[in-house]
């Protein structure tokens, strides 16, 4: 599935530099750039590659962001994980019971006691769906 995901986005990357470079090339014009400090001329190509470059980069250091916000805060609910009843690799509903029975670590029961998660999912599992 993610593997479907990152073709689509490498298939729409490509097509957006295809147009690009089309569109960059037949305008090959010179023009007046005007910056904060200076001003100078040159070629259209230049301005619309550049630009796209740039703006690339922007987003890509974006996403490095958001995915190392991501793993960090991933790494911080393994933590909060480590004790609980679950496996860190069990996703688990929010706002469920089995949520609230996992958040529940094994310090907060009885010896001898059955895990809440398996109160919760062991009951009369008959096979019947």
């Amino acid at each position: 599935m993610k593997s479907n995901r990152i073709q689509w986005l490498l298939i729409g990357a490509l097509i957006f530099a295809l147009i690009t470079t089309v569109f960059a090339v037949v305008n090959m014009d010179r023009v007046r750039v005007n910056f904060v400090f200076m001003e100078t001329n040159a070629p259209l190509i230049l301005v619309i590659v550049i630009s796209t470059v740039l703006g690339g980069l922007i987003v890509g250091l974006f996403g490095i962001l958001r995915q190392v916000q991501m793993q960090k805060e991933i790494k911080e609910l393994r933590k909060q994980l480590n004790g609980s009843s679950l496996p860190a690799d069990t996703e688990v509903m929010p706002g469920t019971a089995a949520a609230e029975a996992a958040s529940a670590s094994y310090e907060d029961r009885l010896p001898g006691e059955e895990s809440p998660v398996k109160k919760e999912f062991g009951k009369n599992n008959s096979g019947a769906l």
